[in-house]
């Protein structure tokens, strides 16, 4: 069983490290609302931004006029997640002080007003939610709550934002939740045989528009990419094949990025061995010792072996 956890949680971590890279060099290249940024470190607001990148590629429009999209969004949503290690008034006087070094004086004013009227739009969404999970409750159709949610969610915005934001920031998203209450409804719809659900949700994806095609081909695209990795290592392939057919299907980047990847798998997987031995060795030589013991000595080769953050990934091998 340990084998099996090893396989399965190496396998696992591997593939979503992976898609992030994959997503993350394919939006470098598209103008698609939702991207990866390119990583800096030189952020010191909260500890929990330490080794991350700052979300929200902010531009003008024309001269000094504000480019109001989906970017300045998660540029307010990337500081937003400090809430609870900084005050609400800490975490908006920051985000200010990025806009008023990222945009004109003109852009930046407007930038501070959007952000004043999204704080209370992310307030007014505590009700919202709220509500939601009583009309969960009341309704037997998770897609008619799902859509009244969304419906309610929708009605907030008009409240704080004209059209032209709404759809500049949430354009994209909600499409892409739209198209997934429309897959609930054909999937909970008991009027209709097997046959007929399949030929409506094909006709969704049909109607896909390519960017949301794209967004959700990704990680089928990366789950194929590493199999055929898998396979190739299975034929005896080497890690320049590996690294030549990667690079191929995505980018020399990425292909390098990936070789990296499989370098401190390895290494993790051979830390893994070597605790997973000491513990086995420790249980015969502790056979008749009280579970406190035990559970010292454990606490003690896990010390040995990892530190605390990666202590907490050890269940998943146990």
């Amino acid at each position: 069983m340990r084998t099996a956890n090893l396989a399965f949680a190496g396998a696992t971590a591997l593939v979503v490290a992976v898609f992030f890279i994959f997503t993350s060099l394919q939006t470098e290249e598209q103008s698609a609302p939702i991207k990866q940024r390119k990583m800096d470190n030189s952020f010191d607001f909260v500890r929990s931004f330490e080794g991350t990148a700052q979300d929200g590629n902010l531009s003008r429009d024309g001269g000094s006029e504000l480019q109001v999209s989906a970017e300045l969004r998660l540029l307010f949503d990337y500081y937003l997640t400090a809430t609870g290690e900084k005050q609400l008034p800490e975490i908006r006087a920051e985000i200010e002080r990025v806009l008023d070094q990222k945009l004109s004086a003109q852009a930046a004013l407007q930038a501070k007003n959007l952000l004043a009227r999204y704080i209370q739009y992310k307030q007014a969404l505590v009700s919202v939610e709220t509500n939601a999970q009583n009309i969960s409750m009341n309704k037997t159709s998770m897609a008619a709550a799902a859509r009244q949610r969304w419906s309610a969610m929708q009605q907030t915005r008009q409240r704080f934002f004209s059209e032209k934001e709404n759809q500049a920031m949430f354009g994209f998203d909600d499409a892409y939740d739209m198209d997934a209450l429309n897959r609930m409804d054909v999937a909970e719809n008991t009027s209709l045989n097997p046959e007929q659900k399949q030929a409506q949700l094909q006709a969704l994806d049909d109607a896909l528009p390519a960017a949301l095609r794209e967004e959700k081909n990704a990680p089928y695209q990366v789950i194929r990419l590493e199999e055929q990795a898998s396979q190739l290592r299975a034929n005896g392939a080497s890690d320049a094949d590996i690294y030549n057919m990667r690079a191929t299907a995505t980018s020399p980047e990425a292909a390098t990025r990936l070789a990296e990847v499989d370098r401190e798998e390895a290494i993790w997987k051979a830390r893994i061995q070597q605790y997973q031995e000491q513990k086995n060795k420790l249980n015969t030589e502790m056979a008749f010792h009280s579970a406190t013991e035990k559970q010292a000595a454990l606490d003690q080769v896990r010390k040995q072996y990892f530190n605390a953050d990666e202590q907490r990934r050890l269940p998943a091998y146990e």
